[in-house]
């Protein structure tokens, strides 16, 4: 990690997390605490003063040898880093990431956000786990529907059978930790650019990036995934696993101003957990860059009848 990653890290009240629990199932989530929470001591090691709660999907997975990937997001400034590795050592209190990747990434499609006036890190309430689900209730493609930003959680492993379990079938072949690797990812766009196709399919534009793809490249050898949906205003959280299939000659991209290919996800899990965000975020300005962006309500696509 170069210095500016080091100390950037250290300045934030919240990290986006993308790891597998026991049956290779990526997961992405959010974890936090007061800035300085994490710290780089050198350009190798992050340690994480914190672990997943009792009702994260996540929760009790961070444990040495599993592969973590991290993103560090400062919506006040729409300044992101990401870093991906091992973890090393893990207790009650936190883990040890030894880094294997660090990068950053330019701030596009990120809409700028405030903590409100007068909130802080101390909550007075208990995060509450919903029963799982396997379809998404009118409250969750409410969220989905008006969401400007997502988290995506991907991994892939060289020496999984085939690269990957079978999650369309439903399979639960675990995933090894050798040779391979987590990473978690944003994903913004104008309110509603997540489209919802059905009560458990999702299909969403993939706009020009970085150029390292990073998750696509993980979705060709793997086609499981995790996405995650904050209520900024509420403190809650979505949380979503499945698999994607990557649409890479879909003749309806055409319609989606600035898409170079569409991503759909097909959801197995739905999680939801309550007042799991200690602080409640207002919005602010929009990306220039969304300007260049479309909507699913207009154009082609619209007038070919496919669905909003």
């Amino acid at each position: 990690m170069p210095d500016q990653h080091r100390q950037f890290y250290a300045q934030l009240p919240f990290l986006v997390l993308g790891a597998l629990d026991a049956v290779g199932q990526p997961w992405a989530t959010l974890i936090s605490g007061e800035p300085g929470f994490a710290q780089a001591p050198d350009a190798q090691t992050l340690r994480v003063m914190t672990q997943p709660a009792a009702s994260d999907p996540l929760a009790g997975a961070l444990v040495a040898g599993a592969p973590v990937g991290l993103l560090g997001l400062e919506p006040s400034t729409r300044r992101r880093n990401r870093v991906n590795g091992t973890i090393t050592q893990s207790d009650g209190a936190g883990f040890v990431l030894h880094v294997a990747q660090s990068f950053g990434n330019c701030p596009q499609y990120i809409r700028k956000r405030e903590v409100l006036a007068g909130d802080s890190q101390a909550s007075t309430s208990q995060p509450v786990a919903e029963p799982p689900a396997h379809t998404l209730d009118d409250e969750a493609q409410s969220i989905i529907a008006s969401a400007d930003t997502f988290f995506v959680a991907t991994y892939f492993a060289s020496d999984a059978p085939d690269g990957a379990p079978d999650a369309a079938a439903g399979g639960t072949t675990r995933a090894t930790h050798l040779n391979g690797g987590a990473d978690v990812s944003h994903r913004g766009g104008k309110p509603g650019f997540v489209r919802i196709d059905d009560a458990r399919t999702l299909t969403w534009p993939e706009f020009r990036g970085n150029a390292y793809f990073n998750t696509l490249g993980n979705l060709l050898a793997n086609l499981r995934a995790g996405l995650l949906f904050a209520d900024f205003s509420t403190g809650d959280l979505l949380h979503l696993a499945g698999h994607a299939e990557i649409l890479w000659d879909d003749e309806a991209q055409t319609g989606f101003v600035g898409a170079q290919r569409l991503v759909r996800f097909h959801v197995n899990e739905m999680r939801r957990v309550r007042g799991a965000l200690p602080t409640r975020w207002r919005y602010d300005e929009v990306s220039p860059t969304l300007a260049r962006t479309g909507d699913w309500f207009s154009g082609p696509i619209a007038d070919a009848g496919a669905p909003v």
